[in-house]
């Protein structure tokens, strides 16, 4: 028998087209699986161990994909909740889940994957070898990993397909791949792996695989063969390019993808229409490895930071808007030598012209298509340094010149404008990826752990 899996949308917080999730449901799946996060969004995310979706938005969805769970009467599976995945970020959808329970009046059996992993346990595996860094890794040694904020391993179908075998209502996982959710009860009925871990690329961020992406949802049919797979929303088409194309979203190599326990090969694969909707495809391989690896995820406080912003109106400051800023570091290096006891290493001044390279800065490639200058362009300064504290009176000793600074020392004192009032804002820690590693394991589930609950909980005594 085949397997259909419902996937609403590419992650919980994006949003999905309502009806469609109805037409999806109407299709009788087996399984409804979503995705709750990435790293898409950077490390601030796991090192805080927060979600960076709205609480009340990622509720509003959960309400309308646990009434869907309990009209189709499935499993309903989220991974990497929270964004992070943490641990933390578990228990914060699992708070959620037991709000909305309440709400709806139902009784639940919830299995939540933790995927935390200990600072020691990893630096213990460190020092035993069974880490092996990809390219690139930051350099790291037993102490470093020690002072990590978090650390998550990526699950597999493995882990996911052990919460499912617990009979749960609902699977709250923690960091995954983003096909493990999606992979693991094909593969756990027998269908044909390569075809799983395909179908679960191409779902992984719901109606993406489509002509239109905002609707989300989707429905994807697999077998012994291979799949099918179909936007649910009226609207939405799934062609053999669009679907073809998903390949390349957010991969190195279009044909291979490497996951827990081996990799996907689509060289051979092949898609067909199989009507102005559906796509079918087949010839999909997977190839198992020697030895099962999950990969690793980790963050921690790399400094603090501070940001100002002035906008510049001046027709000659903006043409020479570059010179104007290598002047200006120059000067503010000398500044802070002169009154302050921190040395050029101690904090980093990054200037960023929006408007003016702002998002490759020195690599920027592209010249400018005439010899217009913008009206304005917008300097932002971005302080790091140890603690907040000296963040701070960093962006204070350079908030007049940020302001006033000259092009040169025979012209008269610019004036520019603050966009609010104070000038800087303290932004905080500043977080970094400090691991892009594997780690092998004796057993898929020797990373991870399982906790089972019942809502309303039973109480005894």
């Amino acid at each position: 028998m085949p397997t259909r899996v419902l996937v609403p949308s590419g992650v919980l917080g994006l949003g999905f087209d309502v009806a469609a999730l109805e037409r999806g449901i109407a299709a009788r799946p087996d399984i409804i699986c979503i995705d709750g996060g990435s790293t898409d969004s950077g490390p601030y995310y796991l090192g805080t161990g927060t979600s960076k979706y709205a609480r009340d938005v990622c509720k509003a969805e959960w309400r309308h994909l646990m009434r869907a769970r309990a009209q189709a009467g499935v499993p309903l599976v989220i991974g990497s909740c929270g964004t992070c995945g943490t641990n933390s970020a578990v228990d914060w959808m699992y708070d959620i889940t037991t709000e909305l329970a309440g709400e709806l009046g139902q009784s639940l059996s919830v299995a939540r994957l933790y995927a935390d992993q200990p600072p020691s346990q990893i630096a213990e595996a460190f020092v035993a070898g069974r880490m092996t860094p990809l390219v690139p890794a930051p350099k790291i040694d037993d102490d470093s990993i020690r002072g990590f904020s978090n650390i998550v391993a990526l699950a597999g179908a493995e882990a996911i397909s052990v919460a499912l075998a617990s009979g749960a209502d609902i699977v709250l996982a923690g960091r995954t791949t983003d096909t493990a959710v999606i992979s693991a009860l094909p593969i756990q009925n027998g269908d044909n792996a390569g075809g799983a871990w395909h179908g679960a690329k191409i779902a992984e961020c719901g109606a993406f695989c489509s002509t239109n992406p905002g609707s989300g949802v989707i429905l994807v049919e697999f077998d012994e063969n291979g799949f099918t797979v179909e936007a649910m929303a009226e609207d939405a088409i799934c062609t053999p390019h669009s679907v073809s194309a998903h390949m390349l979203y957010e991969n190195v190599d279009p044909y291979i993808l490497y996951e827990p326990g081996g990799h996907l090969d689509v060289t051979a694969a092949t898609y067909s229409a199989q009507s102005n909707r559906r796509v079918r495809v087949e010839g999909s391989a997977w190839v198992p490895s020697d030895t099962y690896t999950v990969k690793l995820e980790a963050a921690h406080i790399a400094g603090y930071q501070t940001t100002m912003m002035a906008i510049i109106r001046d027709a000659h400051y903006v043409k020479n808007s570059l010179l104007w800023i290598e002047r200006l570091t120059r000067f503010l290096h000398d500044k802070i030598a002169d009154c302050t006891n921190l040395g050029i290493n101690d904090y980093t001044l990054e200037f960023r012209l929006i408007g003016v390279n702002a998002a490759l800065g020195r690599h920027e490639n592209r010249q400018p298509t005439s010899d217009s200058m913008p009206v304005e362009v917008g300097v932002l300064l971005i302080i790091t340094a140890s603690d907040q504290t000296i963040a701070t009176d960093l962006s204070k000793l350079i908030n007049p010149f940020l302001l006033h600074f000259p092009l040169s020392e025979q012209e008269d004192l610019p004036t520019f404008a603050f966009p609010y009032s104070p000038a800087h804002s303290d932004r905080g820690a500043l977080y970094e990826f400090a691991l892009n590693h594997v780690l092998t394991l004796d057993q898929p589930m020797d990373a991870f752990s399982l906790k089972l609950s019942q809502i309303p909980e039973v109480r005894h005594g």
